[in-house]
């Protein structure tokens, strides 16, 4: 139950609300929370935390950023929402324009929806109509990749490595194949002779570049994104890039298939396309993805449609977003991020019980040996010192906004050297 200090709100509430990734059974109750503003959480309390995963990646450019939200007040004294089939708004229109623009060279097309899975989903769907559009029916299958998460909705999970977020609905997934990222022990020969030998059954593969990150944060180079392409385009596979964590200039630049110099065939992107202020994603396309779907009749054409795809005030909001990117120097702190990390989490690598320290862009991931206890332990007195930390798995994780000022940022790396060493 929540304390007797707890707002009204929260106290009537709780025998109600149904939680995200809480056993509501044992949990406590979570921190009531008035207000936000760059990276700082304030709460009802009056204490105030620097948030240090900007709440689930999404908040790129801070809380409550002035362009933003203007940018929301304006859309919705004109237009809150109209449905995108048969009607048209310009907030839309714009921001498809600037996405294709913006995103590696090749991607045409934009479909839009209301959440990072359902952006996966689409793209699923694409890639298994594409083949049925042009008579190929064996390709039924996708290749995913060991730790990869893709999302929560059940075409996702099929694509994601089996974890505790898919357990429950094991009888319900897809079948698929799921393989080791390429590496040392497992090389680029024998991954190219696995997908030689069930290519005429995949639809697609699909990958979250550089990052793999609700699964772990494990990281692998560009030269192995390229080179999984190149696989891809040998075999006639469908690459689909899960850029919905690693868009947006979280891993150095402004998409990670940038950084490998590719372009997938369809790219899945969420979280930070509205600098976090309201749910929208997207899913691109090639021009070759989007042609398959041409004809003379309905049934050739893309059959999906959330209600509030392209919502006005999402859209409005990722245009803003879009012109923060273009004239403040967002990619030059991530650079700034990336050196902090690896100046203050390096040191952690000497602990006992700290297994890997892994740091790319604005990403910093702590692995440790750590109890379910411990880190309920550890995540407590990181509140205490300030900071709003949520573990994932084994690690200790920051993806702090991209405005994080420098001392805000130090702030959140003395907290965790403090707990991790006591």
């Amino acid at each position: 139950m929540p304390p007797e200090s707890a707002p009204d709100w929260l106290a009537g509430g709780w025998p109600h609300i149904w939680l995200p990734y809480t056993q509501m059974q044992t949990a406590a109750p979570p921190l009531p929370v008035t207000g936000a503003k760059g990276s700082k959480i304030k709460l009802a309390d009056g204490r105030e935390l620097i948030d240090g995963i900007a709440s689930w990646w999404s908040m790129c450019h801070g809380y409550q950023h002035p362009h933003i939200v203007g940018a929301i007040r304006e859309q919705a004294a004109r237009l809150s929402h109209v449905m995108l089939g048969g009607l048209a708004h310009e907030q839309a229109f714009t921001l498809a324009r600037r996405l294709s623009a913006l995103a590696p060279e090749g991607l045409t097309r934009v479909f839009f929806s209301d959440s990072g899975s359902v952006a996966v989903e689409v793209a699923l769907k694409m890639a298994l109509q594409y083949w049925r559009n042009q008579g190929d029916h064996r390709r039924t299958k996708f290749i995913g990749f060991e730790r990869g998460y893709h999302g929560d909705t059940l075409g996702a999970m099929s694509v994601s490595a089996r974890s505790p977020f898919t357990a429950a609905f094991d009888a319900a997934s897809l079948r698929n194949y799921s393989l080791p990222i390429p590496s040392d022990e497992y090389g680029f020969a024998e991954f190219a002779e696995t997908i030689g030998a069930i290519h005429t059954q995949v639809a697609g593969l699909i990958m979250e570049p550089l990052v793999q990150c609700a699964g772990g944060f494990a990281m692998h180079s560009a030269d192995i994104v390229s080179e999984i392409r190149r696989v891809c385009r040998d075999y006639g596979i469908l690459f689909i890039a899960d850029e919905v964590a690693t868009g947006f200039g979280r891993t150095g630049s402004m998409f990670a298939c940038n950084e490998a110099a590719v372009t997938p065939d369809i790219l899945c992107l969420g979280k930070a396309l509205t600098g976090g202020h309201l749910p929208l994603a997207a899913t691109l396309a090639t021009d070759a993805v989007f042609d398959a779907f041409g004809g003379d009749t309905i049934s050739k054409a893309f059959m999906h449609g959330p209600t509030f795809m392209g919502n006005p005030l999402a859209c409005a909001a990722a245009n803003a977003s879009l012109d923060l990117f273009a004239r403040e120097p967002r990619l030059a702190q991530v650079e700034a991020i990336e050196a902090a990390l690896f100046t203050g989490l390096s040191p952690l690598t000497r602990h006992a019980r700290v297994r890997e320290v892994r740091i790319k862009g604005a990403i910093g991931a702590v692995d440790l040996d750590y109890t379910p206890e411990e880190f309920a332990r550890a995540r407590a007195a990181l509140i205490a010192e300030g900071v709003w930390l949520r573990p994932l798995g084994k690690a200790l994780y920051l993806m702090p906004p991209l405005t994080i000022t420098p001392e805000e940022l130090q702030h959140l790396l003395t907290a965790m050297h403090k707990v991790l060493t006591q």
